[in-house]
């Protein structure tokens, strides 16, 4: 990083950066542990000679055991992609414009967890829907181990709620879809063929006057082998699309390519059927109580609007133990 040359290619160099900031998230709180843990011996000494030692060595005992849990949950970090950036995309599935709404009330969750881990967020691709909510939005979050975290996010997200769209007030039960891919840098290469890809233009959607494109910007790319489709259209210019639909598409190859290789390695994925992106979850509920429960883990919160303020990261949290314990389970 100290070459005079380092930040001539910025994407490059960011990824770098990107990758020590990774790398110094687990190792100095390994190291400060490792030292902690010496401090601990001469304290548990000192408590042996005098009993008004005890208290805080016991607390200093909670301390190191929450560190080191915490350190066993990155440690599950470990695959291929889980440094990278993560690409998520969601989907307004079924329930109409409540489905719409709570797209859009996704977003925003992911959007504060985010700000709230210090982690970036660009928004890629955003459609609007005519009546609220949106139809489908893409964003990139960017950080130590976004797409680590985030991948098990992957799947159908289910709302139960009194619907502020029906004047009866009836319950309504809503469905949308989210998939989340690694951010592929450019230097790491993806095998795609140009001819497996129908490449659409169309005009840009937006919320009026100004703000609406009047060429053929957007950009949808379709893969025919796999039937991955991505878009892009939150650019002016085509050609910026075009390099960003063929990014997001790479990325989604890559993941792709990924699960494959980790089912043939392990045979882990016996229950793919359980986490892949039709199925579903994690279910919401507004009523008749708050809550939100995780379909996998079991992990359960018990206010709602928490929840859509971000605190996800036990769900997060969660996955990645149940990841390992579904791991063992197919390993017997």
């Amino acid at each position: 990083m100290v070459a005079p040359d380092f930040w001539d290619n910025q994407e490059i160099a960011q990824t770098v950066v990107g990758q020590l900031k990774s790398l110094k998230s687990i190792l100095e709180p390994l190291e400060a542990c490792a030292a902690a843990v010496g401090d601990l011996d001469a304290m548990l000494e000192m408590a042996e000679e005098d009993d008004s030692f005890d208290a805080e060595a016991k607390a200093e005992v909670a301390r190191l055991e929450a560190e080191l849990d915490q350190l066993e949950l990155k440690a599950l970090l470990n695959g291929q992609h889980d440094a990278c950036g993560a690409l998520v995309s969601i989907h307004a599935r079924d329930g109409g414009t409540d489905a719409n709404d709570w797209a859009e009330m996704l977003l925003r969750m992911y959007s504060h967890w985010a700000a709230e881990h210090d982690y970036t967020v660009e928004l890629i691709d955003r459609a609007d829907n005519e009546e609220a909510g949106i139809n489908s939005a893409t964003f990139a979050v960017r950080g130590v181990m976004a797409y680590g975290y985030l991948k098990g996010e992957s799947g159908m997200h289910r709302l139960v709620r009194i619907s502020p769209f029906n004047s009866e007030g009836k319950r309504q039960t809503s469905f949308a879809a989210v998939d989340v891919s690694p951010e592929i840098p450019d230097s790491e290469e993806v095998e795609i063929d140009e001819e497996d890809v129908r490449i659409d233009t169309y005009r840009a959607s937006g919320a009026g006057g100004q703000h609406v494109n009047k060429t053929d910007s957007a950009i949808r790319l379709t893969h025919l082998p796999t039937g991955v489709v991505v878009q892009c259209q939150n650019e002016r210019s085509q050609h910026k699309n075009r390099a960003q639909a063929w990014k997001m598409l790479r990325s989604r190859i890559a993941r792709i390519e990924e699960e494959r290789r980790e089912a043939e390695e392990a045979a882990r994925y016996k229950t793919q059927a359980k986490v892949g992106f039709g199925s579903q979850i994690r279910n919401y509920f507004l009523h008749p109580d708050q809550r939100v429960k995780d379909a996998r883990t079991g992990h359960y919160v018990g206010s709602f609007h928490a929840v859509m303020d971000g605190d996800i990261q036990g769900f997060l949290d969660a996955y990645l133990r149940w990841r390992v314990g579904q791991g063992d389970q197919e390993g017997k």
